[in-house]
C-alpha cells in the first residue's frame, strides 16, 4: 500500500524503498509492542521469577502499570526500528543487483546481501535498540530482575545521557557483538526466502496458476 502511494510521487527508488521498509517497521513494531515487552521482561528474570505465565505477566502489568505498562520504551523502539528497516531495504537494493550476479551456491547472493545490510543498518541504530531494552524492564519490578542493581531510567534522552556518564559512549554498543551474530543469518534468510517466494509466485502468475 505504502509502495503503490509512494509511486505517484516519482520518488528517487532508494527513496521509495526506504520510507516503504520504515513504514512498514513502524506499523509492525507499533501493533506487536507488548509482546516484545513482555519477551525482554521473561529474558531478564533471574532465579527470582517475577512472572509464572504470559497470563499473569500480563495480569501484573496491567494491575500495577496500567495500560501504559505495557508501552514502556516504545519511542525508542519505533525510533530505532524506522532508520533500521529503512536503511536495511536501502543498503539490500543497492547490493542485491551486483551479488546477483556473483555466482554462489543456492542463489545465496541474496543471502549476502541480507548479512551486510543486516550488519550495517543494525550497527547504525544500535544504541536506540539497547535504551529499549534498558526502558522496557522499568517498573515497580526493576529490583528484582537479574543482577537486581538496573538504574531507573526515565525517557530517551535521559537514559543515553545516564549511560554515557556511567559507562562512556561504548555503553551504547554493549552487546553489539552478539547482536549482528543474531540478526545476520536472521536477515539472511529473511530475504534469501523472500525472494525464492517472489520468484514462485511470479513464475505461477505467468503460468496462469
Amino acid at each position: 500500500m505504502t509502495n503503490k502511494l509512494l509511486q505517484s510521487f516519482s520518488l528517487p527508488n532508494t527513496v521509495d524503498t526506504f520510507v516503504s521498509g520504515a513504514s512498514a517497521g513502524a506499523v509492525a513494531t507499533s501493533s506487536t509492542y507488548p509482546l516484545d515487552l513482555l519477551r525482554t521482561r521473561f529474558a531478564a528474570q533471574g532465579r527470582d521469577r517475577i512472572y509464572m505465565s504470559l497470563r499473569s505477566s500480563v495480569r501484573d502489568i496491567a494491575r500495577t502499570e496500567g495500560f501504559k505498562g505495557f508501552f514502556q520504551g516504545l519511542t525508542p523502539a519505533v525510533g530505532q526500528v524506522v532508520p533500521y528497516m529503512g536503511l536495511f531495504f536501502s543498503f539490500y537494493e543497492v547490493l542485491r543487483p551486483p551479488l546477483a550476479n556473483v555466482s554462489l551456491p543456492l542463489g545465496s547472493g541474496d543471502a549476502c546481501a541480507g548479512i551486510i545490510s543486516g550488519v550495517l543498518a543494525k550497527s547504525g541504530v544500535f544504541p536506540l535498540d539497547l535504551i529499549r531494552k534498558r526502558l522496557q524492564v522499568q517498573g515497580p519490578m526493576r529490583a528484582r530482575y537479574a543482577g537486581g542493581s538496573i538504574p531507573v531510567y526515565e525517557g530517551v534522552l535521559t537514559t543515553g545521557r545516564v549511560i554515557v556518564a556511567k559507562e562512556g559512549w561504548r555503553g551504547l554498543y554493549r552487546g553489539l557483538g552478539i547482536s549482528l551474530i543474531k540478526s545476520a543469518p536472521a536477515s539472511a534468510v529473511t530475504m534469501w526466502t523472500y525472494e525464492h517466494a517472489l520468484k514462485v509466485l511470479r513464475i505461477a502468475k505467468a503460468e496462469g496458476i
